[in-house]
């Protein structure tokens, strides 16, 4: 499988795009005025203490204070009955705490908080507050976990490093060397010392630690074995991203180039075409069928259809095939929208138990690529696929787009027809109120043509049964739900 990333960077907004076989799967934006802040670490302000939700809030300079659950709180210690301490044991109001940012603000909701503190480097998780060794699931091989655990634990045995925090090694740690993993380590060492120092001096709320900008993060967490290349459009983010691999994975130095082409980078691949249809409700797949998802604040739902694929032998096989189909194209729509949260799949209805466990089980194989944690939760007894995909940051959409103020977000306008009969009663509301000769409606051209064509009976009608005189005038700027009436 060829892997590219491209990284098209302006002074007021970074985006990085990740192609696959020349198919865009995942795309990162991030702009200089809204930042995200997850991996920030800050010295907060606790403003709040809800003990009936046991979590508390806590002020670290945004606008909304953020929130953190009584389990997020690393130095709980368990009561002699073997309880846990609540939450108004561990914190009170005006009481300092360093903590960081695990999900960005997202919709109304503040940015959600740990004092599990962990700071990545290129191999390694960095947990100054356990001894723990972890290594990522996605290194499978059992004597290449083994060796992996050897090493850092050896150097975690020197005097030197000893009882100074636990770690956990990335995917991108299988095959590396003790030194690559020991620069690691002092590395972050150094990097918490700073952090410490800038906790002593800091007041709260203040940010004592911010993670990398996006092109620089893309090289840290995304940039794996098999990635054939890095183009960056940017010379000046070039030469920082250079810097940036020789110095902490210079196997990557000969990757990374400088696209200077006149085609804007993001033309390569379609990447600008993809974004605009990531944006659409609807998702068309090759065989005829498509995809309907529709992204709430609770949940995301995917309804997939056989639209105008008939097959060639039966229901059943068309029915599987655009299933199998809609399974890889699930996977990748997630990762593209950054689609988090509660997710439900509504597959066409199966007969073939072999079938059902095929589709799922494509479904697993292709989110085995996912940076984001998913979890399937299997078939729930309507045949709906139930998951959930861990959610750190805004969807794609919710990142490039605002609710529509026309309609407020909700997808559908009143008809015409609808707004003329609400314009009726309110005529009627103000004939029983105020005492005038005429009244003015003022509206949108569509309502207005449908007052004085389909509807002109019923308005000689009311006109008739109050002895009063309506006029009507289109108002340009006016939706198709907005009017006003006014007395004349």
């Amino acid at each position: 499988m060829s892997e590219e990333i491209l990284m098209n960077i302006t002074p007021m907004e970074s985006r990085v795009a990740v192609v696959e076989n020349g198919v865009l799967q995942e795309v990162y934006v991030e702009r200089d005025r809204s930042r995200g802040i997850v991996g920030n670490i800050y010295k907060g302000k606790v403003v709040r203490v809800l003990p009936g939700m046991q979590a508390a809030f806590v002020d670290i300079g945004l606008e909304r204070a953020a929130f953190i659950h009584a389990s997020e709180i690393y130095d709980r210690t368990s009561k002699p009955d073997g309880q846990e301490p609540g939450i108004v044991e561990l914190v009170h109001e005006g009481q300092a705490l360093v903590v960081q940012v695990t999900k960005d603000p997202i919709g109304t909701k503040g940015a959600r908080l740990t004092t599990h503190i962990s700071i990545p480097a290129r191999y390694l998780v960095f947990m100054p507050h356990n001894t723990h060794v972890g290594i990522s699931l996605r290194i499978e091989n059992p004597e290449e976990r083994d060796r992996l655990r050897q090493i850092v634990e050896g150097l975690m045995g020197r005097d030197e490093l000893k009882d100074k925090g636990g770690f956990i090694l990335r995917t991108a740690a299988e095959g590396i060397g003790e030194n690559e993993i020991l620069a690691d380590i002092l590395f972050l060492h150094r990097l918490w010392e700073t952090v410490e120092e800038q906790r002593k001096v800091s007041k709260a709320p203040s940010c004592i630690y911010e993670d990398l900008p996006l092109h620089l993060r893309t090289m840290r967490d995304l940039v794996e074995p098999d990635i054939e290349k890095i183009r960056i459009d940017s010379e000046e983010t070039y030469n920082k991203v250079t810097k940036f691999v020789r110095k902490l994975v210079p196997h990557l130095d000969g990757r990374v180039e400088y696209y200077s082409g006149e085609r804007p980078i993001f033309d390569l691949f379609s990447v600008e075409d993809e974004i605009n249809r990531a944006m659409s409700r609807r998702v068309e797949l090759k065989s005829g069928g498509y995809l309907i998802i529709d992204q709430t604040e609770a949940m995301t739902t995917i309804d997939v259809n056989t639209g105008g694929f008939v097959g060639h032998r039966n229901l059943e096989e068309t029915i599987f095939k655009t299933n199998l189909e809609a399974a890889h194209a699930i996977a990748r729509q997630l990762r593209l929208r950054n689609l988090g949260g509660i997710i439900i799949i509504d597959f066409i209805d199966m007969e073939d138990t072999e079938h059902q466990r095929q589709v799922l089980r494509t479904l697993e194989k292709m989110l085995e690529r996912d940076h984001a944690k998913t979890n399937i939760t299997g078939v729930s007894e309507l045949g709906l696929v139930e998951m959930t995909r861990k959610r750190t940051r805004e969807s794609l959409e919710n990142t490039l787009c605002e609710p529509c103020p026309t309609c407020q977000g909700r997808g559908t306008l009143k008809t015409a027809e609808t707004v003329c009969y609400e314009i009726f009663r309110e005529i009627m509301r103000e004939a029983r109120t105020y005492d005038s000769d005429s009244y003015l409606v003022l509206a949108s051209e569509q309502v207005v043509d449908k007052l004085l064509d389909e509807e002109s009976d019923n308005v000689a009608e009311l006109e008739s049964v109050m002895n009063k005189t309506i006029r009507f005038q289109v108002e340009p700027r006016y939706s198709q739900e907005q009017f006003d009436v006014v007395l004349v």
